[in-house]
């Protein structure tokens, strides 16, 4: 006989967990004995109990665990507020498809419905933001519940399980004899069929017939790709056939961003040869991508000259749902690429793209990015290079989300998937402390360093303590540019410069203080332009945790910037990047009057 508790650590060790992030509370107590019990027989091969400053920080500590990874971030909670915390982590994991198991403890099964201490209705809240919800109430199903949450969190296109356990099912006695199977029989079918698509020789025809007509073809590439771990042959598939490529926000890193064919990011925020290569193109191949708002925000105007559209992807959902695709796969991206290279290699295939190849190289000579280099004031772009020449595409990076997001995005090189750790599709702010510190369990040995904003890297400040708390050599970059800068941003754009909410030049934080009160060493603040690449060479490599607020112009844009309605080529390129059109109207305005 086992009790409850008992059997969710014994699943947890089974499946590999070597993390939990959680907070304590009254109705998951049972199970946090039982893992501190574990941990204390199992002194070689224990499973830690990360405590963040609140349980919005476990679940993002999962996510980054899970994103640098590629394995199921595990969060443990209890009932009620504990739970409802974890809502945003969780929405945030489905939209960007991280997988990730939120064990939340629940009322007894007496007390569901009685609107006890503590209780919430979970499986109803959880319901509409997670791949799938179980609610516990026969703790003869337990361990088979549980493995079925690793499984559908893993499987497929993944995502974020919760299962709500109540206390008495934490502690009743159970007997392996009355164990029963989880019934997920249909779910495990469609992966299964899904698994089992393979590229007929007929619809790979299909495919190069397309490729053979197209002159200016151009991959599109995405997180799908990451999540399925086909980063290898992705990059085998733009090397064979000599193709030039982009990539989406969460897709960096899937192709070394420094190779030839990488176009780097395309979108409302991409490189300007980036999106001239899409407008351009007339052949799209989107892998593992999904024309959201932030890449086709105006779908009859994304990609006009495509004549054609290939569309990958595991979730079928995603197939038609923006562009129609004139060619379609739903598989394994690995399997389909692998299935593509070797047809072309059993029918002796060949094409010839030197001509576009040799265009789109000649766009991201004549378009680069760039900014303003002779300002006074720090510009964050600087920061950002800076600290990439010193890492050299090879550390972790995460962010919060707004302006800082995007200049980390097109400044890092990315060598390899899984450096870049982000908020995608939600654009959740406060990601990036907590991911951080994810990440940093998951890869003691590696630089992980926090890229945030001042408006951002307050929803989640307590954590600082976290990271000295478990002596982690974290390092906390801080862009203030004292207000929310990218609804600055758009405020200026398109809202007559109203500072609505926005402007925090009346906030009297002192980050410094704070990280030296949570235990930062190195705790230091630059506001002097001629100091930048001595005071960041010493930030980066300091030992341990290290914490720099850089003071930059408060009026930096990102550009370039593709507004509502634009097309690519009329993307505002700003003052300091030449553009095919660079004077685009916004509402009647020259843009240049704004800068």
């Amino acid at each position: 006989m086992k009790t409850g508790s008992e059997i969710i650590v014994d699943v947890l060790a089974e499946e590999g967990v070597e993390t939990i992030f959680g907070y304590s509370g009254g109705a998951i107590l049972p199970t946090y004995d039982e893992v501190f019990k574990y941990n204390e027989a199992n002194p070689e091969n224990q499973m830690p109990l990360i405590v963040p400053s609140n349980e919005q920080g476990a679940g993002f500590m999962a996510s980054g665990y899970a994103r640098s990874t590629g394995k199921p971030g595990v969060v443990m909670v209890t009932s009620g507020p504990g739970a409802t915390n974890t809502v945003t982590p969780v929405r945030d994991a489905m939209a960007d498809s991280i997988p990730m198991v939120i064990i939340c403890g629940q009322v007894s099964r007496q007390s569901i419905g009685s609107d006890a201490f503590q209780e919430a209705p979970i499986t109803s809240v959880m319901g509409s933001v997670a791949k799938h919800v179980f609610l516990v109430t026969n703790e003869n199903k337990l361990a088979a519940t549980l493995k079925a949450a690793f499984e559908i969190a893993k499987s497929g296109r993944p995502g974020p399980v919760v299962v709500d356990i109540p206390k008495d099912v934490q502690t009743a006695e159970i007997s392996y004899e009355d164990f029963e199977d989880a019934n997920i029989a249909a779910y495990s079918n469609r992966i299964l069929k899904i698994q089992e698509s393979r590229l007929t020789q007929e619809k790979s025809s299909e495919f190069f017939e397309h490729l053979s007509n197209s002159k200016k073809p151009l991959i599109y590439f995405g997180g799908g790709v990451i999540s399925a771990n086909a980063s290898k042959e992705l990059r085998e598939f733009i090397d064979y056939f000599n193709l030039p490529a982009v990539s989406t926000l969460m897709g960096l890193g899937a192709v070394d961003t420094q190779h030839q064919s990488s176009l780097h990011m395309l979108g409302m925020h991409g490189t300007p040869f980036a999106n001239y290569a899409v407008q351009e193109s007339d052949f799209l191949i989107a892998i593992g991508s999904r024309f959201d708002d932030r890449v086709a925000g105006v779908p009859e105007k994304f990609a006009p000259e495509a004549k054609v559209i290939a569309h990958f992807d595991v979730d079928p959902s995603e197939i038609n749902k923006v562009k129609n695709a004139a060619w379609a796969h739903l598989g394994f991206l690995s399997l389909a690429l692998k299935d593509l290279i070797g047809h072309a290699k059993k029918e002796a295939l060949e094409f010839n793209f030197d001509d576009w190849f040799s265009h789109t190289n000649e766009l991201r000579s004549k378009y680069p990015l760039n900014f303003n280099r002779s300002a006074k004031l720090i510009q964050p772009e600087h920061v950002i290079e800076c600290i990439n020449k010193i890492t050299k595409g090879d550390a972790i990076v995460t962010t919060g989300v707004g302006q800082h997001q995007m200049w980390a995005a097109q400044y890092f090189d990315f060598k390899n998937p899984r450096l870049w750790l982000t908020s995608g599709s939600m654009g959740t702010m406060g990601f990036g402390i907590p991911a951080a510190i994810g990440a940093q369990f998951a890869h003691p040995e590696k630089t992980v360093i926090d890229i945030d904003g001042d408006g951002s890297i307050r929803m989640n400040l307590g954590d600082l303590e976290t990271i000295t708390n478990y002596d982690l050599p974290i390092k906390v970059l801080l862009l203030n540019n004292s207000g929310d800068g990218m609804v600055k941003q758009w405020q200026k754009l398109y809202y007559g410069g109203r500072l609505s909410a926005s402007d925090k030049t009346l906030h009297t934080k002192d980050f410094i203080m704070s990280a030296k009160s949570d235990g930062f060493e190195f705790a230091e603040r630059l506001t002097d332009q001629s100091k930048v690449e001595e005071t960041i060479k010493r930030f980066i490599n300091f030992e341990k945790a290290a914490f720099l607020e850089v003071i930059i112009d408060p009026e930096a844009m990102v550009f370039p910037m593709i507004g509502p309605g634009m097309s690519y080529d009329q993307m505002i390129t700003g003052p300091f990047m030449e553009g095919k059109d660079p004077d685009p109207e916004i509402d009647g305005i020259d843009p240049k009057s704004m800068f």
